[in-house]
């Protein structure tokens, strides 16, 4: 290869930066747009990135992932979504830094992460554990005057949670955990929207967002366990 073509090469922007900054400039427009510029737009795009960098297996994407749980947290208390407020502030943010730490220590040679699976007893496991969590949790919202959706609210967060969990721990099933939170997410903030819940548009873009970058990630996931190229 020539220097010239070296040259070239290195000049290439990498896919990655071209859609962050795709990402932001969508969430810019769409924030102007809706009126909720500041707030709305890092909201968007910090969730938009996270689930990107996670989706390629960059632990970067942990660092997006803190901030955006933080801003989830404060949107989610001013619509009276207590558990949601509860969980981004309290576990999640937590559990982004942990897991910034985690992938550190299991990264190839790519600096890509190395990613697991675990058999169907553990499945069956993790679905009888975000049920009876969704039910115990949605019986404590359920008690709070102004919760709404108490019991959407707790399988979400609770779906969350797992998803949050097994994606620490590199097993690609936490794909299937955030696909179907997003379904729900998408209900949840569809109804918060109809009503006029502040900040609810561009929670409801990013749920959009969030779903269809969460297919991606579980197509990808398991086609790079598929081709053995992670063990």
């Amino acid at each position: 290869m020539s220097t010239k073509t070296k040259n070239q090469h290195k000049k290439q922007p990498k896919p990655k930066y071209i859609f962050i900054i795709i990402f932001v400039i969508f969430s810019a427009i769409l924030g102007y747009f809706s009126g909720d510029l500041i707030l709305g737009g890092l909201l968007l795009s910090t969730g938009l990135i996270t689930s990107y960098l996670a989706c390629i297996g960059r632990r970067s994407g942990y660092i997006f992932g803190f901030i955006n749980a933080l801003l989830i947290s404060y949107v989610a208390y001013k619509n009276n979504l207590f558990g949601s407020f509860a969980v981004n502030a309290f576990i999640f943010a937590p559990l982004e830094i942990y897991g910034l730490v985690s992938w550190s220590r299991h990264l190839d040679s790519e600096k890509d992460v190395k990613i697991r699976k675990f058999d169907l007893k553990t499945s069956i496991i993790i679905v009888l554990s975000c049920i009876a969590g969704s039910i115990l949790v949605g019986l404590i919202l359920s008690l709070i005057p102004t919760q709404q959706l108490a019991f959407m609210d707790s399988t979400i967060n609770c779906l969350d949670i797992c998803a949050l969990i097994l994606l620490n721990l590199r097993y690609k099933e936490n794909w299937a955990l955030w696909i179907t939170s997003g379904a729900l997410s998408i209900i949840v903030w569809s109804i918060a929207f109809s009503n006029g819940g502040e900040n609810a548009f561009m929670r409801l873009i990013a749920a959009i967002g969030f779903l269809f970058i969460n297919i991606y990630g579980a197509i990808k996931w398991h086609m790079k366990l598929k081709s053995r190229k992670y063990r």
